[in-house]
């Protein structure tokens, strides 16, 4: 049973979320580390794309932490500090960019998808239900076919 809450514990560790700041860029003052760390939440690594520069290995993920981190030092809000590095690099930065016309793909695009391939769900299954449906053999169809096994069963067993 120990063991097991052993490897219990280290699940927990490991599935802990990483963060990829350095030693030497943590700042000694743990509130403006705190500010730091909800800024870099923020922020999206321009390298790997989904993930925030908090969690990147990047060299301009760093980049960017120092960044937040000098702006911080330097006496700046979290807002001053956000709107300077969306200055730099555009909106494409912010892990939720605001809703602009620039924006609008990003943010309907999704949307859009989802109903386009709800309306093929409906459009298929509509197809497949009235699509061809069995029909009845007429008399004379019957006939024919049956004179067809008929003739097919006297060749073969001649």
């Amino acid at each position: 049973m120990r063991r097991f809450l052993q490897y219990i514990a280290l699940g927990l560790v490991l599935a802990a979320p990483a963060h990829a700041v350095e030693p030497d860029e943590i700042l000694a003052n743990p509130i403006l580390e705190d500010r730091a760390r909800d800024i870099s939440k923020g922020l999206r690594c321009v390298v790997c794309q989904n993930q925030d520069i908090d969690s990147s290995n990047a060299g301009v993920a760093r980049d960017l932490r120092l960044l937040v981190r000098e702006r911080l030092v330097a006496g700046d809000t979290g807002e001053e500090v956000m709107a300077y590095v969306r200055a730099r690099y555009g909106d494409y930065v912010l892990m939720s960019p605001p809703l602009t016309p620039a924006t609008y793909a990003l943010w309907f695009a999704p949307v859009f998808l989802a109903g386009l391939s709800l309306f093929a769900f409906v459009v298929v299954t509509r197809r497949r239900r009235s699509g061809p449906q069995m029909k009845t053999l007429t008399a004379t169809e019957e006939d024919q076919i049956a004179s067809y096994l008929e003739s097919r069963d006297r060749g073969a067993g001649g």
